[in-house]
């Protein structure tokens, strides 16, 4: 495979961290977002604006990076998103639709996208879910269905092409340090409570989240696909001892 990888949503917490990280170790990164301003400053050798949530952003991306290098980029990672965080009666259809599209649309679009361009080579994609979609949180109907979703074309993309050598995963982080979360934990009160929800305590980085999906990218990796790995500090599955 070469040594392209495409990040979606590279302007973001997640996707720039990921992005400093494949640059550090010599990759070709092609950073995608809508934002020119915001792609300016993240670390990649190619940066192209575009929606990924409409079919033709996703084509574009695409596009842009066989035109600047010659080649599909052998790795992909989606790290597109947005959150909700609404009771089921008190969720409105157009943020419910929005949401939708943001996470669902985009992923299905992308993927779609990136496999037409293998033309048949193997490669290796990782798309973002959150522990919403692992466990059941309360106030997080809208997001856990989007996300319940991407991990479940996650898992049917990487049947379908696993004889092509392609494999996909996912990550499933939990409360990450990213401007999407900053709201939710700019109080000294409101970040204790978060962490205080994790076995290991805390709040985790981006960059640590990051480091999983690149694993998942590379050859370390290479008998991986259809799962999802939560990043989470064991909140999905462990319980800490209670003091």
């Amino acid at each position: 495979m070469n040594d392209i990888t495409l990040i979606t949503g590279a302007s973001g917490g997640i996707g720039g961290a990921l992005a400093r990280q494949l640059s550090a170790q010599g990759r070709r990164v092609v950073a995608v977002g809508r934002d020119a301003s915001r792609l300016a400053e993240i670390d990649a050798a190619l940066r192209v604006v575009a929606d990924t949530t409409t079919p033709e952003g996703a084509a574009l991306a695409m596009a842009a990076t066989r035109e600047a290098f010659g080649a599909a980029p052998a790795q992909l990672a989606h790290c597109v998103g947005s959150t909700l965080i609404a009771p089921l009666h008190r969720t409105k259809l157009d943020a419910y639709r929005e949401l939708m599209r943001v996470n669902v649309d985009s992923a299905f679009f992308m993927l779609q996208a990136w496999i037409a361009a293998l033309e048949g080579q193997p490669g290796a994609a990782v798309f973002a879910s959150s522990v919403v979609s692992r466990i059941g949180v309360a106030n997080h109907e809208a997001i856990a269905a989007a996300k319940g979703g991407v991990e479940a074309l996650v898992r049917s993309a990487a049947a379908t092409y696993a004889a092509q050598g392609v494999r996909v995963n996912a990550v499933a982080p939990g409360m990450t340090e990213t401007p999407m979360t900053a709201s939710m934990l700019k109080l000294p009160a409101l970040r204790e409570g978060a962490g205080k929800q994790y076995p290991l305590g805390g709040v985790q980085s981006a960059a640590q989240v990051a480091e999983v999906m690149a694993r998942l990218l590379g050859d370390g990796a290479a008998r991986v696909t259809g799962q999802v790995i939560p990043v989470d500090g064991g909140f999905t599955s462990v319980r800490p001892l209670v003091k």
